[in-house]
């Protein structure tokens, strides 16, 4: 507990800018394409779902951004976050490696979501807007966005992932306590659920196909606004109040790290924790290796295609170039929902391109061990998705013992898992699959691929 009050921030450290890596990329992003045109969109192409600030901020190429005070307000309700030692999870290891973690369990949503939707939350608000409809996962982004609704009164409707809708109830009324409606997907109500259920009655479910459901809803009503978790450059940007934070707590610790690790799904809490470390090296700072941790299931980074694909199975959104499985592809279903995403935010799938970042995929039963193995060292017990960042950096920390070398480690913690016993029951019993995708879809999937001649 010493090392945890050592390197809590005082409220007035709290950042007062977003972080923004395009300035400081060697390349900027590539462009994001009309889906009907394949030309490069401008502001009004977008207008229908997000408001124009967030627009700016999706462009934008200043290197900080003015967070604003509505916002840090609410953020002074768990920000800044702890850092932690992890010197049990080090002597259980028996390595030389000093392990620090970033928790964003602390979050009333319990992750890092509310990072990112309390400014989309605010944002739409200024703007007039009535209701937001999003998608959720495993439903942390949900849970946060459900959270921000009730805060700046704004209706929010949430289509979650089947698969994790049966398995996870409890974060169904977590988001009816704020306010929000929950909606299994792919539904009845919109085209796109539809035609989903007719050609697989028994689909479970996934984030393209919730996605193609919320910006129908949303892209239908004039009043209504679409929100994302992840994957676009704003939902990063808003993320880097995590890696800020931590810059400042390693230095009260007079410590740098070596190593960076996050989980991967879409990318929003691996950019968090990690642009502002790679923006510092790319100004001529310490460069540390970055560790980008994925579900074997769910490839996207170091199975998928770094190609033109749409962010949903409907085909309703623009076309972005990332690291994809191919918008039609749909993962089994496996316990870590908010990482059953076919592709990677542009942004990452770029630094990976650029060399700037590695990447490495995981089972789920092998980051079940180490989820079990980290509650029991450290206390905490992770949500299946941070599962990925802990078996990451554990299994860096061994390879610090086999090569008798001390490195530092960072890894983001991003959320606690309270909602997901019924996972850890099942790993306890023995009844956790490893479950494999199918390669025939997959290369069906990639088949499929927009044929987009400017590749």
């Amino acid at each position: 507990m010493a090392d945890a009050i050592k390197y809590l921030l005082d409220e007035s450290r709290l950042p007062r800018e977003w972080y923004n890596i395009v300035a400081d990329l060697p390349r900027p992003p590539e462009p994001v394409l009309h889906p009907g045109t394949l030309q490069a969109i401008g502001p009004a192409d977008l207008e229908p779902l997000f408001p124009m600030a967030l627009i700016a901020q999706e462009v934008a190429t200043e290197r900080m951004i003015e967070i604003p005070e509505p916002v840090r307000e609410v953020y002074r309700q768990w920000r800044p976050s702890p850092l932690y030692r992890a010197r049990r999870l080090e002597r259980a290891l028996d390595t030389p490696a000093k392990i620090y973690y970033k928790y964003e369990g602390v979050s009333p949503a319990g992750s890092h979501k509310p990072n990112t939707a309390v400014a989309q939350a605010f944002y739409n608000k200024e703007a007039g807007v009535r209701r937001l409809t999003t998608e959720t996962g495993a439903g942390q982004w949900g849970s946060a966005l459900a959270f921000a609704g009730a805060l700046f009164g704004l209706e929010v409707r949430v289509y979650m992932v089947r698969v994790s809708f049966e398995q996870k109830p409890y974060r169904n009324a977590l988001m009816e306590a704020w306010g929000a409606q929950c909606v299994a997907s792919p539904s009845e109500e919109t085209n796109a659920g539809r035609q989903i259920l007719a050609a697989h009655p028994n689909s479970p479910g996934s984030l393209g196909i919730a996605i193609s459901e919320a910006v129908e809803v949303a892209a239908q009503h004039a009043d209504t606004k679409y929100a994302l978790g992840s994957v676009l450059n704003h939902v990063l940007l808003h993320q880097t109040v995590i890696g800020e934070e931590a810059i400042a707590q390693l230095e009260m610790a007079g410590d740098y790290p070596d190593i960076i690790v996050g989980c991967t799904g879409g990318g929003s809490n691996f950019a968090g924790i990690a642009f502002p470390f790679i923006g510092a090296g790319l100004r001529g700072g310490p460069k540390p290796r970055v560790i980008a941790c994925e579900p074997s299931a769910c490839p996207s980074l170091t199975r998928g295609r770094y190609a033109y694909d749409f962010g949903d199975t409907g085909h309703l959104t623009p076309l972005v170039k990332m690291h994809t499985l191919g918008s039609t592809f749909v993962p089994p279903g496996f316990h870590a929902g908010g990482l059953r995403y076919h592709g990677m935010a542009p942004l990452v799938s770029l630094l990976q391109e650029l060399g700037l970042i590695e990447s490495r995929a995981y089972t789920q039963s092998s980051c079940f061990e180490a989820g079990i193995e980290f509650a029991r060292s450290e206390g905490v017990l992770p949500a299946p998705e941070a599962n990925h960042a802990v078996r990451g950096a554990i299994e860096e920390a061994l390879r610090c013992k086999s090569e008798g070398v001390s490195r530092t480690i960072l890894f983001n913690l991003c959320g606690h898992g309270h909602f997901d016993m019924q996972a850890y029951i099942d790993f306890q019993a023995g009844k956790l699959e490893d479950r494999a995708y199918d390669e025939g879809e997959l290369n069906a999937a990639f088949d499929s691929l927009p044929k987009v001649a400017a590749e």
